[in-house]
């Protein structure tokens, strides 16, 4: 599976939740290729905008979709990677947002070993 073919069997799937993916196709498939290289890196797709340890139980938080996506769309209207948008950014009634780390600091430490 390329990053395209990913992009297309998730952005349904996404939808049907209420999350959409950023309309910056480019960043998107690139974060996809990302998300793919991490699955074979280690086994599952961690967030490529963080820091994952390869040890899953410390990882699980940042899975794609990782458990700060609600959230950080809800608030910001974007997740920290810009992957999910709401859908004000989606239709480009809001720029997309920077987006601050919601991860606790122990969590990325412990990924670094």
């Amino acid at each position: 599976m390329d990053a395209k073919e990913l992009f297309e069997k998730l952005a349904p799937l996404q939808a049907a939740k209420g999350f959409h993916f950023n309309p910056d196709t480019a960043m998107v498939l690139d974060l996809m290729a990302g998300l793919l290289t991490n699955k074979e890196r280690y086994g599952y797709m961690a967030c490529p905008c963080r820091l994952a340890s390869g040890k899953f139980e410390l990882d699980r938080d940042v899975v794609c979709p990782c458990e700060y996506r609600a959230p950080d769309v809800t608030e910001y209207g974007a997740c920290f990677c810009g992957l999910y948008v709401s859908e004000a950014v989606r239709d480009g009634r809001q720029p997309l947002p920077v987006v601050p780390e919601r991860r606790p600091v122990e969590k990325t430490l412990a990924a670094l070993g």
